[in-house]
């Protein structure tokens, strides 16, 4: 089972004008959206964006990811995150009985989660603007950067 890693991407090292860029790891290595910034990799911080916004159960953030883009996450993956993240004290979880049917386990988040969602709202934003330079210069509408010139001897 591939470890779930919910720290933000801050925590690697500085890239291109200051961003984050995580740690390479054996386990990120593969194909084309394998890497860290996989959209899969992303399911942590659109999770606890939702609980911030609200308490949902699983079938219900399922459904606000795929409202979002995020047509291949399954409901076990997402409870499996679920867990794990209830396990490091980013969401708290209990039995919803008033609801029609069955009970439902629903989740919320923790002050320790939104602290994390402000982490990686704030990587995230970075990542943007390198990925917004890099679609102007690709685009021509920004000239690419010249490197310094190397010292004469």
């Amino acid at each position: 089972m591939r470890y779930t890693d919910t720290r933000p991407p801050s925590r690697g090292r500085a890239g291109a004008r200051g961003v984050a860029v995580p740690r390479s790891r054996a386990s990120d290595t593969g194909a084309l959206g394998d890497g860290p910034w996989a959209p899969r990799n992303l399911l942590i911080p659109y999770l606890l964006l939702a609980l911030s916004f609200y308490r949902a159960h699983g079938y219900l953030l399922q459904q606000y990811l795929r409202m979002l883009g995020f047509f291949g996450v399954d409901i076990t993956t997402i409870y499996r995150t679920l867990r794990q993240m209830e396990k490091q004290g980013l969401v708290d979880s209990a039995w919803d009985t008033e609801a029609q049917g069955p009970a439902r386990r629903v989740y919320s988040l923790t002050p320790n989660g939104h602290q994390l969602l402000e982490g990686w709202a704030s990587a995230l934003g970075q990542y943007r603007e390198v990925l917004d330079r890099f679609s102007r210069v690709y685009q021509g509408s920004e000239p690419p950067p010249v490197p310094p010139s190397e010292p004469e001897d």
